[in-house]
């Protein structure tokens, strides 16, 4: 699979770095603001043995239509900020490429441009694209659903420079209903990135938690959110509805086989004990 990557910032060069490792797939180009230096390779850059094109560009020197009519991919992943959408946006739409994009914070609610560019290809957009976080987002929302009435706090730590309060925490929010002042944001030392909700009840507590403790987490999450769109019809994935869907099939899977084996007269109590 050819793959095109978009932003080279500490983020986008990890990302670069397991895209150059995996031999499932081939690193075309990385886009960068940044123009110098200028006719290099990835690998060479971050001295990374491989055979991948990896060509360095700068966002200065070339416009997204050209690149994708010259060095065709057939996946972008995009790392970079709110203004990478308007690079390839376009492009992406008139030659059918999958989009990833693991941008966390736009000025405007990205949706509707999400949805739009669905109807011409495969487009998923998680603020934080990484495996742990969007199991917690799907097992946050189970409980609420579960348990309504109890309250619920999100809570995220993060490195003393980040100033912001966290895209991803903002998204569990929204994901429960919750308003912006129910996020908690911590800033200590050099934490990378820590997402935390929190159920409370009248004689218990119930928290998820969730820590990322190298940026790989975010490399290989894209990886793994491009090869699940990649057989799918055109349309706006979110990551977490992905996981529902996995989770739907599994859990009608395993209470029909839970029925199939069970007396008749007990099935539904074996499914409710398992």
């Amino acid at each position: 699979m050819r793959i095109g990557l978009i932003g080279f910032g500490r983020t986008g060069r990890t990302v670069a770095e397991v895209l150059l490792r995996d031999p499932s797939v081939r690193l075309e180009w990385v886009v960068r603001r940044s123009v110098e230096p200028r006719g290099r390779r990835a690998a060479a850059v971050l001295g990374v043995e491989s055979d991948d094109p990896g060509r360095l560009m700068s966002i200065v020197d070339v416009c997204g239509e050209s690149l994708l009519r010259c060095y065709p991919v057939d996946a972008i992943i995009d790392f970079s900020s709110s203004s990478g959408l308007d690079f390839y946006e376009r492009a992406a739409a008139e030659q059918g490429v999958a989009v990833v994009c693991a941008v966390a914070r736009f000025e405007n609610d990205p949706s509707g441009r999400f949805r739009l560019l669905g109807q011409s290809t495969r487009v998923l957009w998680s603020p934080n694209i990484t495996i742990g976080v969007n199991v917690l987002l799907l097992a946050a929302r189970c409980i609420q659903s579960l348990a309504p009435d109890a309250d619920v706090a999100v809570v995220e730590e993060h490195f003393t420079g980040k100033r912001e309060v966290s895209g991803t925490a903002v998204r569990i929010a929204e994901a429960l209903d919750l308003s912006g002042g129910d996020v908690a944001s911590i800033r200590v030392g050099g934490v990378l990135g820590v997402h935390e909700v929190v159920f409370g009840f009248p004689d218990q507590t119930v928290r998820l938690r969730h820590e990322c403790i190298s940026r790989e987490a975010f490399a290989h999450g894209a990886l793994s959110a491009v090869r699940r769109i990649s057989g799918e019809p055109n349309g706006f994935y979110r990551m977490e509805n992905i996981f529902l869907g996995d989770l739907v099939q599994a859990m009608a899977a395993e209470f029909s086989l839970s029925s199939s084996v069970a007396d008749p007269d007990t099935a539904a109590v074996g499914v409710v004990n398992r």
